[in-house]
């Protein structure tokens, strides 16, 4: 590229890192906006961005389930948007303006968004389990962060009479729920007092315990796992408290670590993820981050911190839009998430306060019902188990700034939205 080519292409050029949820979202906003021609989208996948919430549940137990496509590649051309699919960047030159690709293709861009997600925690103490599943080196350990994490654990999983989760998140959680329901026999291991602990309400996480334990899963908490025994190529064995137990299949479950290598390594601020305003820009004004990778002042609470979800991904990228555009559009909007497991469907809408009250809403089972979350008088978080019509009118009280007292909020004779 000529230096005349690269100054155009500095003043014109939006370049997208990332493949998920943020990024489809804001290549959906800027074509909308007429912006397609600006685009630049580089995957470090070979795939178009598609939607991830599927890969732990339909992807995992059906052969024939393929790929949920966010847009099909027609779509993309239409638009102008220039892709980058396999090629993952590899540096920034903040001065320059560039973005340096696997290949030695170098971007010019006047903006930059990075919406680099996250990748799936290590094992320290197990040198062949770092990084992702595929390379692992070991051929009976998974995770799952990726299409071809999912592809590679579908076929592991079909093979396998019993799945060893080691973590009891979310998406070990769908995970096991996936497994137990195709058959296989299934065993968690909680290094925690309690599932979920920094997600869920105590009642809540005692309701998924009881749930899956009913189901025929062994969950186990407070355990101590280590001491893993490697024969060849594959995980043998690893002590749990101690004892000796074989494995078959295991999968790493205990969380995710915000991708930001990228931007640390070209200087940018990062405190658990990329850190950003309220405009999503980073701690250069010519570079945004948005969705999982993206830590920033939640406006509500005040706290600093990172949220993994697609609400979030989708918000931010809506924001980002605005904020590359010119329009001052300050991320304001409402948090809220959802997991599937099983007969579960767990739903959040706000974040639990660190200090408050909790009321239960009965549902119409004893498998569904609500906890409302009151801070200083006022509702601030609602959890629903197989009950989405206190959740979508709890997102809307919540986005409204309505509370109802408890009282009138747990009235199960009553629908929460009467309230709104």
């Amino acid at each position: 590229m000529s230096n005349d080519e690269t100054e155009q292409a500095r003043q014109d050029s939006i370049v997208i890192i990332g493949g998920g949820h943020a990024a489809a979202q804001l290549c959906a906003g800027l074509v909308a906006a007429g912006q397609g021609a600006r685009l630049h989208l580089v995957c470090e996948e070979a795939e178009l961005p598609y939607q991830r919430p599927p890969l732990s549940k339909a992807y995992l137990k059906n052969p024939l389930e393929v790929l949920q496509l966010h847009r099909a590649e027609a779509w993309y051309v239409d638009a102008g948007i220039t892709l980058h699919r396999a090629d993952p960047a590899v540096g920034i030159d903040r001065v320059r303006r560039t973005v340096r690709l696997r290949s030695g293709t170098e971007l010019a861009y006047a903006k930059l968004v990075l919406a680099t997600g996250t990748r799936a925690r290590g094992l320290p103490h197990l040198p062949h389990a770092q990084g992702n599943g595929q390379d692992s080196g070991l051929s009976n350990v998974a995770v799952l962060r990726s299409a071809a994490d999912a592809l590679r654990l579908r076929t592991l999983l079909d093979a396998a009479q019993h799945l060893t989760l080691l973590g009891g998140g979310f998406i070990g959680l769908e995970i096991a729920a996936t497994a137990r329901a195709a058959g296989k026999a299934v065993t968690v291991l909680e290094a925690a007092p309690r599932l979920l602990m920094r997600s869920v309400s105590p009642e809540l996480a005692e309701h998924v315990l009881q749930t899956h334990l009913a189901s025929g899963i062994d969950l186990r908490l407070g355990v101590a796992a280590g001491g893993f025994e490697i024969n060849g190529n594959r995980l043998a064995a690893l002590a749990v408290d101690g004892k000796r137990e074989p494995v078959e299949l295991m999968v790493l479950g205990i969380g995710v670590v915000p991708e930001h290598t990228l931007a640390s390594e070209a200087g940018l601020a990062c405190d658990n993820g990329i850190q950003v305003d309220a405009l999503l820009r980073t701690s250069d004004q010519n570079i945004l981050a948005i969705g999982d990778c993206a830590s920033f002042d939640e406006h509500t609470s005040g706290r600093h911190l990172r949220l993994e979800s697609v609400q979030n991904a989708n918000d931010q990228a809506r924001t980002a839009v605005a904020t590359l555009l010119g329009r001052e559009e300050p991320y304001r909007a409402l948090p809220w998430f959802w997991s599937e497991q099983g007969a579960l469907r767990l739903q959040m809408a706000g974040l639990m306060p660190q200090d408050g009250t909790r009321h239960r809403r009965a549902g119409a089972s004893s498998a569904s019902f609500s906890i409302l979350h009151y801070a200083q008088d006022r509702l601030v978080c609602v959890e629903s188990v197989n009950a989405p019509l206190d959740h979508m009118a709890a997102r809307k009280l919540l986005e409204s700034g309505k509370s109802p007292s408890p009282e009138l909020a747990c009235d199960a004779n009553t629908a929460l939205k009467t309230h709104l």
